[in-house]
């Protein structure tokens, strides 16, 4: 356990506190359930404290069948009976549908050449080499534009490809080499392409197959990650098997680019996992048809933030209206926009999965030209981005627009700290308080958590109150009996926000929480969550559709 709590600490520590705060009143003495019953759906997520080992053998022992090892989230995905028996400790997410819908037609809008705005010559000269970008979408589509620097793997059990043609466009746009005389080359066209499909012609597909495709990655031969999805669960980040998988591969060295999203241009409209602080999250912006930055605004679609927890998103923007890429010939894309097809080769849209792209192109340019850690890579490109009129607002443009060409000329930063505040308070009291959720100890963290100064308590309290209703709604009834037997309303409500609190404080409070075993696995939900949060309303058409893969096909 660190021994100086005062040090500024993540966003998750505060959460983790926070929902400590209000568990404090009640001292009344409860005995763990001794097993939980679930109305099991067929094919599910079972993760455990002890990692994906221990999670099929629990799957074994109950009579279902193990599908394939999740070690990213500590778990498994398996077919459970319906009146399966699972131990407390044992987490289980359903594994509902997700559907990418037909995109959206637009009037055209004038293409742009991208490289020329990010600071690159219009002619491509080997940008990335040596350097292997993830791609983890519809599948890439065999064509000329990426011969020789593609290689494709499979979660979907249909085969390699894109039949949906969203996948080929954002490889285009990441390391594209563009036609005779160079046009529409991407971002770095000397980089290699990992194609991970996880969703079929269809664009269909559900969390298992998404994390199934995640395990197919290989840090010691990606550098760079591009998942150009979004989703609105409501949830922090902290509960997101997503996210927290996610988070996984950018600590064991890959740089992890998501989306904003595309349900700007609200206040707060940033979707998962562009929520999550550590990664790094993309807005859009419009080049207003030309080359020059200074009329760049950003794009009316891009999501703008505050993120939930007040998290400062997005981290910058780049390009993403009237871009042009690879077109992938007969897909559904294709199909349904013939008149968005640029000559034989090519295509035209928008969206912040595009922006995504193009700066997933400009990490792996970056990281072609000198090694650097994930975090390192996020600040040299925040801390090089450009200024203009239309790009002030923060909470749509975070840091500025990309700038490679800046960014390829500056310094890497030193290895920063992960997003922080200070806590408030006596250290060795919220070690004692924070040891006693760790352990379980419902009397001593009680007892700790009232010899706190009502300085300290009152900022557990309001940083709880910050969470977003749909949260505070999930932590207080997600888990009350479920762990704990509550004899009272106040003992129910303890062991719900204890359970939460005790997750959050496992993997930021303490360095044994820091290993893959521990906090990987520590963070996942049950049935009562995955039925509520990640159901049809949350991963659905809705956010697999063509607001969230893009902003539009011109």
């Amino acid at each position: 356990m660190p021994q100086d709590l005062t040090r500024r600490r993540t966003a998750a520590s505060l959460l983790a506190l926070a929902l400590a705060a209000s568990t404090a009143v009640a001292s009344t003495a409860v005995t763990p359930a001794q097993a939980t019953s679930y109305d099991a759906l067929t094919r599910v997520l079972v993760t455990s404290t002890e990692g994906a080992a221990a999670a099929a053998d629990a799957v074994r022992a109950a009579g279902g069948r193990v599908l394939r090892q999740l070690t990213l989230v500590g778990g498994v995905s398996a077919e459970l009976p319906r009146d399966a028996v699972l131990a407390p400790s044992l987490r289980i997410v359903a594994n509902n549908p997700l559907q990418v819908a037909k995109a959206p037609t637009k009037d055209g809008g004038v293409p742009v050449t991208v490289r020329q705005t990010v600071g690159l010559p219009a002619g491509p000269s080997a940008e990335g080499s040596g350097v292997t970008v993830a791609v983890v979408d519809t599948g890439v589509a065999d064509v000329p534009g990426l011969a020789g620097r593609l290689t494709h793997v499979d979660a979907t059990g249909e085969g390699t490809g894109d039949g949906f043609g969203h996948g080929t466009f954002v490889a285009g746009l990441v390391a594209g080499a563009g036609d005779a005389d160079g046009a529409y080359a991407g971002i770095a066209p000397g980089a290699r392409i990992l194609d991970v499909r996880v969703a079929d012609d269809k664009g269909r597909t559900d969390l298992l197959t998404v994390l199934a495709g995640l395990e197919l990655i290989d840090p010691a031969r990606v550098q760079v990650l591009n998942l150009s999805l979004s989703s609105d669960n409501g949830l922090p980040y902290q509960f997101d098997p997503l996210s927290q998988a996610l988070e996984t591969l950018w600590r064991r060295g890959v740089t992890v680019v998501v989306p904003a999203g595309n349900d700007g241009p609200g206040a707060g409209t940033v979707s998962a996992p562009g929520t999550d602080p550590l990664l790094l999250t993309v807005g859009g912006l419009d080049e207003s048809g030309t080359a020059e930055t200074s009329d760049d605004v950003v794009s009316d679609f891009s999501a703008r933030g505050p993120a939930p927890q007040d998290v400062a998103k997005p981290d910058l923007v780049a390009p993403a209206s009237h871009l042009v890429s690879l077109r992938s010939p007969d897909s559904t894309v294709d199909r349904s926009n013939k008149k968005s097809r640029v000559g034989e080769d090519y295509f035209r849209g928008s969206g912040t999965s595009f922006s995504t792209a193009v700066v997933s192109g400009a990490a792996a340019a970056l990281l072609a030209q000198r090694p650097m850690a994930p975090g390192q890579l996020k600040a040299l490109l925040t801390s090089t981005a450009y200024a203009a009129s239309g790009l002030r607002d923060r909470n749509g443009a975070g840091a500025g627009g990309l700038d490679l060409a800046a960014a390829a000329s500056a310094a890497v930063p030193a290895a920063a700290a992960e997003p922080a505040a200070e806590v408030p308070g006596d250290p060795q009291l919220w070690e004692a308080f924070v040891t006693a959720l760790l352990d379980g100890d419902r009397k001593t963290a009680a007892s700790s958590w009232s010899e706190l100064s009502p300085e300290a308590r009152n900022w557990a309290a309001s940083s709880w109150s910050s969470l977003s209703p749909q949260a505070r709604n999930w932590a207080a009834s997600s888990w009350s009996g479920r762990n704990w037997a509550g004899v009272d309303g106040s003992a129910a409500e303890w062991d719900a926000r204890n359970w939460a609190a005790r997750n959050w404080a496992a993997r930021n409070w303490s360095a044994r929480n820091w290993s893959a075993r521990n906090w990987s696995a520590r963070n996942w939900s049950d049935s009562d969550w995955s039925a509520r949060n990640w159901s049809a309303r949350n991963w659905s058409a809705r956010n697999w559709s063509a607001r969230n893969w893009s902003g539009g096909w011109d």
